[in-house]
């Protein structure tokens, strides 16, 4: 899959192509189901299929003080929507200058222009242009007038919920981690590398891998089953998020214990991945280091007992 960084990289023979415009983030199934089916068609008629998303996400330079943390950083956007089949991604740059194009305009320049587009796919509630003045309605008739088809696709839910990037992160903040599973068609995840520990899990309960500073979204305080990639290694794990109470700590930490753990040799640069399974409990002040490493002990089995169970059905897929 090639990635561009400017519609300006985009060669002049390239094309004609397939297109569907968005943020992505979380590239949930009706991102997918948008993707897949653009690569599909595409095939035949001898065209290229294109996801044209924007970096940084609109809301960092339209609303800076939104908050906003995404449920997949730009590195690991480009590679689940390589996943989809398609054959190239436009990051377009999020200037000022982009955010007060008109409809009009953003469609002339890239996807007539640019792209030479002659299928744009959307969902039922896209917008864009200035003001997010435009709509697929907008967009059908500038079809018709600038010759090229647009699809549009009906809400996706799945168990009576909607599949939108809004839904499956309002999910994750409450830690409801096997709904946002069967909403982005996968499990969630975070990456980052080894962070530097207090040495509380080794000196007083049990040894853990502190990830490094995270930015992204992250599941609401607690204690979690999950399964940590270390490298190329993947082991069963569980993993708290939160401040260490019993402890007196007031600094946030993920920190995730190994089960089966062997010496492994970390670096700085080590990928480090928590895949989010299952919340077992909210994170609670103990009144002592005892009472916490006894429901450690109490956590690890409830852990052992969850995998022993799904392994007996099917082998743990994260992907």
């Amino acid at each position: 899959m090639k990635v561009f960084h400017h519609i300006e990289e985009i060669p002049a023979d390239y094309g004609p192509t397939l297109v569907s415009v968005g943020n992505f983030d979380g590239v949930h199934r009706a991102h997918t189901r948008v993707l897949a089916e653009i690569a599909e068609r595409a095939r035949p008629r001898h065209a290229k299929s294109v996801a044209v998303t924007f970096e940084p996400h609109p809301m960092r330079i339209l609303r800076p003080d939104s908050g906003l943390t995404l449920l997949t950083p730009m590195s690991e956007k480009v590679r689940l929507l390589q996943q989809t089949g398609i054959d190239a991604v436009l990051l377009l740059p999020f200037t000022r200058d982009l955010s007060l194009m008109p409809p009009r305009d953003f469609v002339r320049y890239v996807l007539c222009e640019g792209l030479k587009a002659t299928e744009v796919h959307e969902g039922y509630n896209f917008h864009f242009g200035h003001k997010a003045a435009g709509d697929v309605t907008l967009l059908s008739e500038l079809g018709r007038e600038l010759g090229f088809e647009v699809a549009v696709y009906p809400e996706l839910r799945l168990r009576g919920e909607p599949v939108s990037s809004t839904r499956i992160r309002q999910l994750v903040l409450e830690g409801q981690m096997q709904r946002a599973r069967a909403l982005l068609g996968r499990v969630f995840s975070i990456r980052s590398t080894p962070g530097r520990g207090r040495g509380y899990g080794a000196k007083y309960t049990v040894p853990t891998i502190n990830l490094s500073r995270y930015e992204e979204l992250v599941p609401r305080d607690g204690v979690y089953i999950t399964r940590t990639r270390v490298g190329e290694e993947c082991f069963d794990s569980v993993t708290n998020i939160g401040n260490r109470p019993t402890f007196g700590e007031e600094s946030f930490a993920i920190e995730t214990h190994l089960l089966d753990f062997h010496p492994l040799e970390l670096t700085a640069q080590t990928e480090v991945e928590i895949f989010f399974l299952s919340r077992l409990r909210d994170e609670i002040k103990f009144n002592s280091v005892d009472e916490l490493r006894n429901q450690i002990a109490r956590d690890i089995r409830k852990t052992r007992r969850y995998f022993a169970l799904i392994k007996r059905v099917a082998p743990v897929q994260t992907r």
